[in-house]
C-alpha cells in the first residue's frame, strides 16, 4: 500500500497582534465552508476517512451491538391533563420517539406526532411539546435536517388537525398557555431584516399569541431593548393569575426574575414586579396550587434550596427557607402532592449526591423531612411529575448504567413505589461491573469517576475510554448508554469523570471550571487518566479520550496538553479555536462561560488552552477522529477543520499508525438524530478507538 498522505492544506503567514499577543492563524481560510479551497480540502478528508474506516476491524460488530442496545427504546413519564395523558415512546424499530395521547374514554393510545411519518428520511425531529390546560390543544415544535430551528404549530388533539402555525424563529421557545387555551406566551427571535448582520440567532422577545390569529398581530410583552443574548423563561400559574418571567444572559448561571398579577392588568400588559435583578444567582419561580410562590434557587446556597413567600411579596427579604441546602447533595427538582385524599400535603425533593439520585419526602407546610422514596438502584431520576390539579401521585423516570429508562409511580398515601412503564424493547441486561472511584486532581481537589468494566476482567490493563464534559453546569449522571455498553461488551473499560464545570457538586463546582478556572477541567481530566493508569486499569498506549461539544474542547485540550497520556481520541462537534469562537454559531452566548477574546485578561486564559493555538510541530499526537455535522448551528464545524489541518501538519506520528482524520456528516446537526445515524456514528467512533487502543473486537 502506498504511504498515506494527508490532503494538502496551505499554511498562511497570518499573525495578528491581540492585546499584545502575536496570534497565528494559518488555516483561517478553512472558516469559509463554501469556498472552493475548503470544499476541495473537505473532499480530500472525506476520501481519507472512507479509506481508513473501510479497513477498521469491528466496525460492523460495533454497529450491531449499538443497534441491539438502542433497541431497548425509551418511554417518557406521563404528562396529565385531567384524565388524558401524553407521553413519548420509541420502540426498537422506530428512528425517533413518537408523541402519543391516551384517550380518557377507553384507554386507547393514539399517535399525535411521529417525526418519521412527517419525514421518512429521519432528518426531522420533535424538539418540544406542551398541551394546554384542558388537553384540547397541543403546541409542538419540529425542526428539519438537525438545524434546531424549531417551527411552532398548534394541533387540535381530538382530530390531529393543525389549527395554527407554523411560526418560525421559535428555537428553544417555552410555551405558557392561558387557562382558556385561547392564547399563550412564547419566545421568538426578531426577523433577520431587523437585526444587524451576523446576529440573526440572537434578539429574542416574549410575545402573546392568540390561537388562529396572524402572527403579525402578536403582542410584544417583554425583551425590547434588553441584551441581544438573553434567553427568556415564561410560565403561568394554574389559575391563570400569575405570570412568571425569567431572563438569562446567554448560558450564564444567574438570572433576573419577575412576577405579574394578570388579574390586575390582563395578559397583554403585565406589570412586572422583581423577584430578583442583578444578582449573581439563579432562581426558578413557581406558584403552587396553595397560592404560595416557590423559589428554587442557589442564592446563598450553591447546592440549592427551596424557599417560599407570597406572590405579592416576591423580594428576597421575604423569602423563607422551606427545604434547606444539603452540604453533600445538590437539589435538582421538586413536586407538590396536595390532594384532598392526603392527611398532610407533601413535597417531594429530588437530589443528586455525587451524581447519584435520591428523593426525599417533606411536609409541604413546614418542609420538615418525613422520609425517602425508595429507588430501584444507584442511578438517575428524571423530572418528578404530578397532576396539575393536585393529587397523591407522582411519576418519575429512572435509569442506571445497565437499565434503560423506566417510569415509576409514587403513591403518597402508602409511600409505595411501583413500576409504571418500561422501555418497550427487549434487551438482555448487560453484565458489567460498575464502581465509583475518587481521585485527586492537580490542586488537591477530590474528583469522582464512574468506571464500567466487564464483570470478570482479565488480569492486566484494558483498552479504556475516558469520557468527560466539564462545563455549563451539565452533570454526567448514571445512565443507559449503548455506546458505553458496546465497548464493555467487547472487553474494554469505559470511565466517566465528573469534572469541574458540571453541577455534580453544586454551583461552586461549576464555577471552579469556568472562565479563568477552565484549566481545572483539563487538570481533572489529566488526573483521571493518570489514576486509571496508576491503578492498573489501563496504560497510556491503551487509553482513549472522548467527548463532544464543550466535551470536544476538553478532548482538544487533553490531546494538545498531554499527548503522551492517550493513544487515541474522538473529538465530536468541538469548540477548538477559542480566540474566534464568538464569531460563529451561537458563540456569543458562551462568553459568560469561557470569557471573551475582546477582554485582555480573558484572552490570556483562552490562549493558554485554546487547542488550535497550542498545536506544536514535531509532537507525536494520538490518533484522532474529528466528527462534525454540516447542519450544526451551535458549534461551527470550522473548529474541527482548522485543528484537524493543524494536527495533520504538526504530528510526528506515522499517519498509518496514528492518523488524524475528519468524519463529516450532512443533513444532521448538533443534537437530536435518528437511531440509524446514531448507530453509524457510534460504530465508526468505537471501531476507530478499538483499532488504536488494541481492543480485540469479537468476530463479526
Amino acid at each position: 500500500m502506498p504511504h498515506r498522505r494527508y490532503p494538502a492544506a496551505e499554511r498562511l503567514p497570518l499573525i495578528e497582534n491581540l492585546h499584545g499577543h502575536d496570534v497565528a492563524d494559518p488555516y483561517r481560510w478553512l472558516e469559509e465552508a463554501g469556498g472552493r479551497p475548503t470544499k476541495e480540502w473537505a473532499d480530500g478528508q472525506d476520501a481519507l476517512f472512507s479509506e481508513i474506516a473501510a479497513a477498521l476491524p469491528g466496525r460492523e460488530w460495533f454497529g450491531a451491538q449499538v443497534q441491539e442496545l438502542m433497541g431497548a427504546g425509551f418511554v417518557g413519564a406521563p404528562v396529565w391533563r385531567g384524565d388524558r395523558r401524553f407521553f413519548t415512546r420509541r420502540t426498537a424499530d422506530q428512528e425517533h420517539g413518537v408523541l402519543y395521547t391516551v384517550e380518557p374514554s377507553d384507554g386507547t393510545e393514539r399517535v399525535l406526532v411521529d417525526p418519521t411519518a412527517l419525514d421518512p428520511s429521519g432528518a426531522t425531529t420533535l424538539d418540544s411539546w406542551r398541551p394546554d390546560r384542558a388537553g384540547r390543544l397541543l403546541a409542538y415544535q419540529i425542526s428539519e435536517g438537525g438545524d434546531e430551528e424549531s417551527r411552532l404549530r398548534i394541533m387540535d388533539v381530538a382530530t390531529g388537525t393543525v389549527v395554527d402555525g407554523p411560526i418560525d424563529r421559535c428555537r428553544y421557545s417555552p410555551i405558557a398557555w392561558l387557562p382558556d387555551g385561547e392564547a399563550f406566551y412564547y419566545v421568538r427571535r426578531l426577523p433577520p431584516g431587523e437585526v444587524p448582520e451576523g446576529e440573526e440567532q440572537y434578539h429574542r422577545r416574549v410575545y402573546l399569541h392568540r390561537v388562529g390569529t396572524p402572527v403579525d398581530d402578536d403582542v410584544l410583552v417583554f425583551g425590547d431593548g434588553r441584551d441581544k443574548t438573553e434567553y427568556y423563561g415564561v410560565s403561568v400559574s394554574r389559575d391563570g393569575r400569575w405570570l412568571l418571567l425569567t431572563a438569562t444572559k446567554g448560558t450564564a448561571s444567574r438570572n433576573d426574575a419577575w412576577i405579574a398579577d394578570l388579574h390586575e392588568t390582563g395578559p397583554e400588559t403585565p406589570r412586572l414586579n422583581a423577584i430578583q435583578e442583578g444578582v449573581d444567582a439563579e432562581v426558578s419561580p413557581y406558584v403552587g396550587r396553595d397560592g404560595r410562590l416557590y423559589l428554587f434557587t442557589d442564592r446563598d446556597a450553591p447546592r440549592g434550596r427551596l424557599c417560599v413567600t407570597e406572590p405579592h411579596r416576591p423580594e428576597y427579604r421575604h423569602w423563607r427557607p422551606l427545604v434547606e441546602t444539603d452540604p453533600d447533595a445538590v437539589l435538582s427538582d421538586f413536586a407538590i402532592l396536595d390532594g384532598a385524599e392526603l392527611d398532610t400535603p407533601l413535597l417531594l425533593a429530588g437530589w443528586r449526591r455525587h451524581a447519584v439520585s435520591e428523593v426525599t419526602v417533606h411536609e409541604l407546610a413546614t418542609g420538615a423531612r418525613r422520609g425517602t422514596v425508595p429507588l430501584p438502584g444507584l442511578g438517575s431520576v428524571g423530572g418528578l411529575v404530578e397532576r396539575p390539579e393536585g393529587g397523591h401521585e407522582a411519576w418519575f423516570t429512572y435509569t442506571d448504567n445497565t437499565t434503560p429508562v423506566q417510569v415509576y409511580r409514587y403513591d403518597a398515601r402508602s409511600g409505595e413505589v411501583s413500576q409504571w412503564a418500561v422501555a418497550p424493547g427487549s434487551v438482555p441486561r448487560p453484565d458489567v461491573r460498575t464502581e465509583q472511584v475518587a481521585y485527586t486532581s492537580r490542586d488537591g481537589t477530590t474528583v469522582r469517576m464512574l468506571v464500567i468494566s466487564p464483570p470478570d476482567p482479565a488480569p492486566g490493563p484494558r483498552p479504556t475510554i475516558l469520557y468527560g464534559y466539564g462545563g455549563f453546569s451539565v452533570s454526567l449522571t448514571p445512565g443507559f448508554s449503548a455506546t458505553a455498553l458496546a465497548w464493555v461488551r467487547a472487553g474494554g473499560v469505559y470511565a466517566v469523570a465528573n469534572l469541574r464545570g458540571g453541577l455534580e457538586e453544586g454551583e461552586q463546582w461549576h464555577r471552579g471550571g469556568m472562565l479563568g478556572n477552565k484549566q481545572n477541567v483539563f487538570d481533572d481530566c489529566t488526573a483521571a487518566a493518570e489514576h486509571l493508569i496508576a491503578t492498573g486499569v489501563t496504560t497510556a498506549d491503551r487509553l482513549a479520550v472522548m467527548g463532544g461539544s464543550n466535551g470536544g474542547l476538553l478532548v482538544g485540550a487533553a490531546v494538545t496538553q498531554r499527548p503522551d497520556l492517550y493513544a487515541a481520541a474522538v473529538c465530536s462537534a468541538p469548540l477548538l479555536d477559542m480566540v474566534r469562537y464568538e464569531r460563529f454559531g451561537l458563540g456569543q452566548l458562551w462568553n459568560v462561560e469561557y470569557g471573551s477574546a475582546e477582554d485582555p485578561e480573558a484572552l490570556a486564559w483562552l490562549l493558554a488552552y485554546s487547542p488550535y493555538h497550542n498545536v506544536r510541530e514535531g509532537v507525536r499526537y494520538p490518533a484522532t477522529l474529528f466528527t462534525v455535522f454540516d447542519n450544526d448551528t451551535r458549534v461551527d464545524p470550522l473548529h474541527a477543520r482548522k485543528t484537524c489541518a493543524a494536527l495533520q501538519y504538526a504530528t510526528s506520528a506515522d499517519p498509518e499508525e496514528r492518523p488524524i482524520v475528519l468524519r463529516r456528516e450532512a443533513e444532521v446537526g448538533h443534537s437530536a438524530r435518528s437511531v440509524s445515524r446514531s448507530v453509524r456514528l457510534s460504530a465508526d467512533q468505537l471501531a476507530f478507538l478499538a483499532r488504536h487502543t488494541g481492543l480485540e473486537v469479537p468476530a463479526e
